[in-house]
C-alpha cells in the first residue's frame, strides 16, 4: 500500500459528532478509511456522522469518552485501537473554547481549558504512540491561529493552544522516525451564530481572502497531512491569510 493511500487504514477522530470534527471524519471516510467517531454527550449527532462516513465510502462506529478525564482519554485510544485492530491516525480535534475577559479568568477557568486543550491531548498522544509506532502512523492536532496572533479576552484558550503547538513540535521529535506529528490551525471557520452582523463584517475585512473558511477546508488540510510521509513538526494555517497581519 502506498504511503499516500489511506484506503482501509484506521483513524480515531475526537470531537467528531458535529461541526469541524464531523467534516474531518467524513473526509477520511471519502478516502476509504475506517473511522472511530468520538463524542462526549452528542450520541445522536455521532450516529449521524457515522452514517455520513459510510455514505462517503468509509466505515465508522461511535465511541464515547469524557476527555476532561485523562484516564478516560487514554482508555478511549486503547478501546478504539482494539475495535479497529490497530491505529494509523489520531486526529485530536476535540477541545474547549471560552470567551473570558481577563478579570473573569479564575483558577477554575484556567484549569478547565488547559486540562481539555492541552493535558488531554498529551494523554491521547501518549496512549496512541505505541499503536501508531507499530503502523508508522501519524497524529494531527487541531490548534488555532490564536497561537500565532493572540485573541484578546480568550487568555486560557490562547495559552492552551500555544502549548498544544509546542506539544506537537516536541512530540514530532520524541516520536520520530516511526510517528509523524503535525497540526492544522484553523482561522475563522463556522463563527458563533450569536455574532452580530457588524462584527462579522469587521472580521471578514481583516481576512485577506475576504471570507470565512468552511469545515471542509480544515478537513482537506487534515487529509493532506495524513497522506504526507515527509512532513512532521509542521503547523498548517488554514486562515485565509489572517495571520499575515
Amino acid at each position: 500500500m502506498s504511503a499516500h493511500d489511506l484506503r482501509g487504514r484506521r483513524a480515531l477522530v475526537t470531537g467528531a459528532a458535529k461541526r469541524v470534527g464531523r467534516a474531518i471524519a467524513v473526509a477520511l471516510g471519502r478516502e476509504g478509511m475506517r473511522v472511530a467517531v468520538h463524542f462526549n454527550e452528542s450520541a445522536a449527532d455521532a450516529t449521524e456522522t457515522c452514517r455520513l462516513v459510510t455514505e462517503a465510502g468509509g466505515t465508522a462506529f461511535a465511541i464515547a469518552a469524557d476527555l476532561s478525564d485523562r484516564a478516560a482519554a487514554r482508555a478511549l485510544v486503547d478501546d478504539a485501537a482494539e475495535k479497529l485492530g490497530g491505529l494509523d491516525l489520531l486526529v485530536a480535534n476535540a477541545g474547549g473554547y471560552e470567551r473570558l475577559p481577563f478579570a473573569d479568568v479564575d483558577d477554575a477557568a484556567w484549569d478547565r481549558l488547559l486540562e481539555l486543550n492541552l493535558s488531554a491531548q498529551f494523554a491521547l498522544s501518549s496512549s496512541a504512540a505505541p499503536h501508531l509506532s507499530a503502523s508508522r502512523g501519524s497524529i494531527v492536532f487541531l490548534t488555532c491561529t490564536s497561537a500565532t496572533v493572540p485573541f484578546k479576552n480568550h487568555l486560557p484558550y490562547v495559552v492552551s493552544k500555544g502549548g498544544l503547538r509546542q506539544l506537537m513540535r516536541t512530540l514530532a521529535l520524541e516520536l520520530a522516525p516511526n510517528v509523524r506529528v503535525n497540526a492544522v490551525a484553523p482561522g475563522t471557520v463556522l463563527p458563533p451564530p450569536e455574532l452580530e452582523a457588524g462584527l462579522i463584517a469587521r472580521i471578514k475585512s481583516r481576512i485577506p481572502l475576504g471570507d470565512f473558511g468552511a469545515p471542509s477546508d480544515v478537513a482537506d488540510a487534515v487529509v493532506f497531512l495524513a497522506r504526507a510521509p515527509f512532513i512532521t513538526g509542521h503547523e498548517l494555517l488554514v486562515d485565509g491569510g489572517r495571520s499575515l497581519y
